[in-house]
């Protein structure tokens, strides 16, 4: 036997209509008929636990009038949808007198046939299912129906057929590798394949996540020109066969910018990123959009596709923005245990003396650092990279010494969805004080390389993901006391992170770097390493894991850290408060040869994405200094 199942399930809100237009006829026939009993039939599932809708209790405390107690007798599974669709069960609980025993017992006869429908839709296409009623009217109780349902076991998919009309076909067909590659992922990522148990619910989802990925991938008026589930009762297997029509390939043609006053249109052209002609995909208008919004230019950004299909293969993408103000301050407060109590403000022009350009400029004081940093940077190209100059000046304090560094920087960056790219030159100072006594004075000038590839679920939080900073350079060096010559510095941070389990998430990171220079060569401060505080090694305080000479801590040519942790949300109705426990290894040193030992630090912590910004606080015990030590962080900007 083979029954023909298009679209979805047999209608079940028909049996409801016909059921109550019979009653509305068998009211106008008069007063009800004697009561009688009944058993009914028909091929149905197992097994089950009883469901009663009007408990003998309930039924006590209502009108004597109250006509019906069902009880339905079914699969757990199955109860809830025959509770909420059968007729039977929405009519039970009017008052007897209301419906005679003639249109009872056409409820009693059609509920099989409505059984069998409903279950339908959840895959079981031979289900058994017993009727019985008991009158209880001469008792002063109400009528017992019991309704028995054995739903056999579901089918399942047995095959799946996926064809295309329209231009996905001709393309595949001719050749074309970007069409091929389509229709191999329409197949390929089908959400019912073979094997699979059968639902209606699953099957109108997986048609339409298919038919959102083609519309995603340019082909944005795809429709389902037919698909059918071809349903073997015998074998009790589904056959499925779809047909789309992916009607044209949208093309990009024109950038429709609507909202510009101050900046320039060629900004938002470059920042489209791409170029005539291609695929206008979902991806595409979403990459385009994200690059918009971190420009910093505008306060709103919308990308859409015009789908005029006379326009389909030079496609309007239209662009609407708001533009954000020219000028911008930012004032800041918060608090690290690795520099102390902070303040900061923060201006930003985003049209510099009417240039297409923006400018930086930031203060921090702090109570163990100081910095000022200012950047004027171009627009980007049709390749997104944009030319900088910039500068710093930084003073930063630690238990034994403090570092005044001065930084002047000349280069190209480049910002893509994933993935920064930097070039510069750089000429760097530092002077190092020794607080016992002494100063050290470092001058270098290099060429660099800085990448950051990330790849995160969330920049706040992140449960799942990778990031990777990388950093190269050369250059030459000369110092107090020490020889001029070439160096070389390599650094590198891996951060992982992955949810482990139902509730728990991991977070693994790796840290190495190396200056390569001759053994009297000197490089200003800042391009060495120590290790200790929040990022590092906690339970150590900033910046106090290093290479001790003459009693003091100064800063290595090798540095290796690394970071294990472990954490949950302490409540379920709390997702954003979390505890953890972590342990840290590193240190830095000042030669290769068996001089990097590492410190190690263990300890618990919380977890807060609060409404003004991330807050951590980790108590945290090192293993060298026997002591456990705060480390705490948050920063609100305003």
């Amino acid at each position: 036997m083979t029954l023909r199942y298009l679209r979805s399930a047999l209608p079940v809100g028909a049996a409801l209509v016909v059921t109550l237009l019979l009653g509305a006829c068998a009211n106008l026939l008069g007063e009800p008929t004697p009561a009688r009993t009944g058993v009914g039939t028909s091929p149905g599932t197992a097994g089950g636990e009883s469901f009663s809708l009007v408990t003998p209790q309930e039924y006590e405390q209502q009108s004597p009038t109250l006509g019906v107690k069902i009880e339905i007798e079914a699969p757990a599974e199955l109860k809830a949808l025959l509770e909420r669709h059968l007729d039977l069960v929405r009519l039970g609980s009017i008052q007897r007198e209301e419906v005679d025993d003639t249109e009872w017992a056409r409820l009693i006869d059609a509920s099989p046939l409505q059984v069998r429908q409903l279950l339908q839709t959840e895959g079981y296409f031979a289900p058994v299912v017993r009727i019985e009623r008991a009158p209880g009217r001469a008792t002063g109780q109400p009528d017992l129906v019991r309704l028995m349902v054995e739903p056999s076991t579901r089918a399942r998919v047995s095959r799946v057929t996926i064809e295309v009309e329209g231009e996905l076909e001709r393309g595949a067909t001719a050749g074309d590798p970007y069409a091929q590659g389509m229709l191999a992922q329409l197949r390929n990522a089908w959400e019912l394949p073979e094997g699979a148990d059968f639902r209606n619910p699953d099957w109108g989802d997986a048609k339409s996540t298919a038919l959102a990925r083609l519309r995603a991938a340019g082909y944005a008026t795809a429709v389902w020109s037919g698909t059918g589930a071809d349903v073997n009762v015998e074998r009790n297997e589904v056959r499925l066969f779809l047909v789309a029509d992916s009607g044209p390939l949208f093309r990009l043609g024109q950038l429709q910018v609507e909202g510009l006053a101050a900046q320039d249109p060629e900004t938002v052209r470059n920042l489209a990123f791409t170029r005539r002609g291609v695929p206008v995909s979902e991806t595409l208008l979403l990459d385009f959009q994200e690059r918009l919004q971190k420009s910093g230019l505008f306060e709103s950004v919308s990308v859409t596709l015009d789908p005029d299909l006379n326009k389909a293969g030079a496609a309007d993408v239209i662009v609407r923005l708001r533009e954000a103000p020219l000028q911008i301050y930012t004032f800041g407060v918060g608090f690290s245990a690795n520099t102390g109590a902070r303040a900061s403000v923060e201006h930003l022009y985003r049209r510099v003396f009417g240039l297409p350009a923006s400018s930086r400029l930031k203060i921090e004081v702090g109570q163990l650092r100081q910095a000022w940093d200012a950047e004027l940077s171009g627009r980007p190209n049709e390749r997104l990279y944009r030319n900088l100059l910039g500068g710093a000046v930084e003073r930063l304090v630690s238990d034994t010494d403090v570092v005044l560094s001065q930084r002047l920087r000349l280069g190209r960056a480049q910002d893509t969805q994933r993935l920064e790219r930097l070039f510069f030159t750089e000429a760097e100072r530092s002077s190092r004080r020794i607080k016992a006594g002494g100063r050290n004075d470092a001058l270098a000038l290099s060429l660099n390389f800085h990448g950051g590839w990330r790849d995160l679920d969330s920049a706040l939080l992140p449960t799942l993901g990778e990031t990777l900073a990388v950093q190269v350079g050369v250059g030459q060096s000369s110092g107090t006391d020490a020889d001029r010559g070439i160096f070389g510095r390599l650094y590198g941070r891996l951060t992982v992170y992955r949810p482990l389990g139902r509730a728990w998430y991991g977070q693994a990171r790796v840290e190495a770097g190396r200056v390569f220079l001759g053994s009297r060569m000197v490089v200003p401060d800042s391009l060495k390493w120590r290790a200790g505080g929040d990022e590092s090694v906690r339970g150590y305080s900033f910046r106090s894991l290093g290479p001790v000479v003459d009693g003091a801590v100064g800063s290595g040519i090798v540095l290796f850290t690394s970071s294990v942790e472990l954490a949950r949300p302490f409540l379920d109705s709390m997702p954003s408060l979390w505890g953890a426990v972590f342990v840290d290894a590193g240190n830095a040193a000042a030669t290769t040869k068996g001089a990097l030992k590492p410190a190690y630090g263990a300890g618990v912590g919380v977890r807060w994405r609060s409404p003004v910004g991330p807050l951590r606080i980790d108590v945290a015990y090192g293993n060298e200094t026997r002591k456990a030590r705060l480390h705490f962080s948050v920063g609100i900007a305003f």
